[in-house]
């Protein structure tokens, strides 16, 4: 699974914008079926404006049809319906070291 790391260099939320919607198309004209996208949770505690922003454009680009589905690291697993989900699509979504750990810093794209 490819990776696209929005914490490398401590970027703005902007500019981690920025970079995720030039990976995200270039990733999807690459073929790729999955990305993991490293967003981290914040420092907060509560969630970081990176994260933020990059769910609700993941939501966005669901929306326009540029991804199939995504699902946030805390959902990625056995137990909840949008893990499932991923898997009966992807069943190699199974063996990612993430997968069932609860880890809020991910979310996992799954394209067309």
């Amino acid at each position: 699974m490819r990776i696209i790391n929005l914490e490398a260099g401590m970027p703005t939320a902007q500019n981690a914008m920025s970079v995720l919607n030039n990976r995200i198309y270039a990733e999807r004209a690459s073929k790729a079926r999955t990305v993991k996208i490293i967003h981290g949770y914040g420092s907060t505690g509560k969630g970081g404006a990176i994260r933020s922003a990059c769910l609700n454009k993941l939501r966005e680009y669901k929306r326009m049809g540029v991804i199939k589905d995504f699902c946030p690291g805390d959902k990625f697993g056995p137990f909840s319906d949008e893990g499932r989900r991923m898997a009966g699509i992807c069943p190699e979504l199974r063996s990612d070291s993430d997968w069932g750990r609860n880890n809020d810093g991910i979310t996992i794209v799954l394209y067309r």
